[in-house]
């Protein structure tokens, strides 16, 4: 995997992966900041895991939402210390039981990106079906 971060002006950089996709993102938070895209995609990252887990089990998902909580450092580097992803799946037939599979498995050892954090960021989650 390969991407190209270009300056463009004051604390402004475009982001263009090797697939031709392309991001925005600016230090002084005038568009999305970097550590806010790392938080998406812990979300992102893991709802399309729970999704998937639930459709391989032939289970009918109607909407799926991951609801982000992080906590940040005090201090420099503002790393994030925790990170809360609560998940809002609706669907026909699905069960408490279902999802909250769906969701162990992602944190566990599906998910890249919460995988990557493990060990440097406390990552916790939660469910409720809707």
């Amino acid at each position: 995997m390969k991407a190209t971060v270009s300056w463009q002006e004051n604390l402004r950089f475009t982001c263009k992966t090797e697939t031709g996709h392309t991001l925005e993102l600016d230090g002084n938070g005038e568009t999305m900041t970097p550590m806010e895209s790392v938080l998406l995609s812990v979300g992102a990252c893991s709802s399309i895991d729970v999704v998937d887990i639930l459709k391989k089990s032939r289970k009918k998902v109607d909407d799926c939402v991951c609801q982000l909580d992080a906590k940040r450092a005090e201090e420099a580097p503002r790393v994030f210390t925790a990170i809360h992803a609560h998940y809002i799946v609706k669907g026909e037939g699905l069960t408490e039981k279902n999802v909250a599979r769906a969701v162990q498995l992602s944190a566990d050892k599906y998910c890249s990106v919460m995988l990557m954090l493990t060990g440097n960021v406390e990552i916790t989650t939660s469910f409720e079906l809707a």
